[in-house]
């Protein structure tokens, strides 16, 4: 069975329901002992919203896990990388076989990647359902 996706996390709020986790995502090389002097890591804050679970309290500052579903993240990763790499590559590889330059083809492509993404967006509230993460302790 594949491992679980999880990230450490601090809890800095909880209440009606929902317990906030702030999660510090950090690329490969920020591991690296040299990353404070080539400036090319990079670590941003996110903050992901866990249904709170009955029985379970947990209090501002507590450290915690955030976990998904291996079958979920593999979903994320395919809609929206893979999905889109594919779309671009099939685009710019065809475009030009039907007569447009390669500029017109590009662009177009480009212009198709945006539209995915676009859909993508407007059925946010839909695809955000099928994400459920939960609290490790």
């Amino acid at each position: 069975m594949a491992e679980l996706i999880s990230h450490k996390g601090k809890v800095i709020s909880s209440g009606q329901g929902i317990i906030s986790v702030e999660i510090v995502s950090e690329s490969a090389c920020s591991a690296c002992h040299a990353a404070g002097l080539c400036g090319m890591s990079e670590s941003r804050k996110k903050i992901v919203e866990v249904p709170a679970v009955r029985g379970k309290v947990f209090s501002v500052g507590q450290e915690v896990e955030v976990c998904l579903a291996p079958k979920t993240g593999l979903k994320a990763v395919l809609l929206s990388y893979a999905i889109p790499a594919m779309i671009l590559l099939i685009l710019i590889l065809s475009l030009p076989l039907i007569g447009l330059g390669e500029l017109a083809g590009g662009l177009l492509a480009v212009a198709g990647v945006a539209l995915y993404y676009l859909i993508l967006y407007l059925f946010k509230g839909r695809l955000a359902g099928e994400y459920e993460f939960y609290i490790r302790n």
